[in-house]
């Protein structure tokens, strides 16, 4: 009999305590694809300490240039993603009204014609999955999911969303989001 797949597209992955001394530790993910080849995803909480402009050489508008820069995962860290948003985005391809895009032509399309109403972050390297591999993690519980939002995706203080989204859901979770970083200082 064979396991049915479920997607987590669409969905957060948290640490759930599990990932101590990880690449992962206390990382908020973002599941842009999942199925049965695999899954690749963003971490939104891992800034890199540079800006877009810092990193990028590229005819972008200054707004975009000044974007921070995240670290999307430990595969392949040159490699570029974007996750956009605007008040209707007709072509989602993560979850309703968001897109992940690659093409540097495409983000300068987007830089060219940026407006308040839109939303960018935009990831060096990204966080992949062989197939198999995430169902694996997830049947040990090293993760905990959440659904995700427009709002998460773009939360204003990115390195505060691992602990805000945990206390959020309450419980034991409110209590590992209250932990410290090395349990040693308990």
């Amino acid at each position: 009999m064979s396991q049915i797949h479920k997607s987590l597209q669409g969905q957060l992955l948290l640490d759930g305590g599990k990932l101590t001394g990880s690449f992962f530790h206390r990382s908020v993910v973002l599941i842009c694809k999942h199925d049965a080849e695999g899954a690749f995803g963003l971490i939104l909480n891992r800034s890199s300490d540079s800006n877009v402009g810092q990193s990028l050489v590229a005819n972008l508008s200054e707004t975009v240039k000044a974007q921070p820069l995240f670290v999307g995962g430990p595969v392949q860290p040159g490699a570029l993603s974007f996750l956009h948003t605007d008040a209707l985005v007709l072509q989602a391809n993560v979850m309703p009204n968001l897109s992940l895009g690659h093409s540097l032509d495409t983000l300068m399309d987007l830089s060219e014609s940026f407006s308040n109403s839109q939303k960018l972050k935009l990831f060096a390297g990204y966080s992949g999955w062989t197939a198999g591999q995430l169902d694996q993690e997830m049947a040990r519980k090293d993760w905990l999911v959440h659904p995700a939002s427009i709002d998460l995706v773009f939360y204003p203080e990115p390195g505060q969303l691992w602990k805000q989204i945990l206390r959020e859901k309450g419980g034991k979770n409110w209590l590992l989001a209250e932990s410290p970083e090395d349990l040693s200082w308990n």
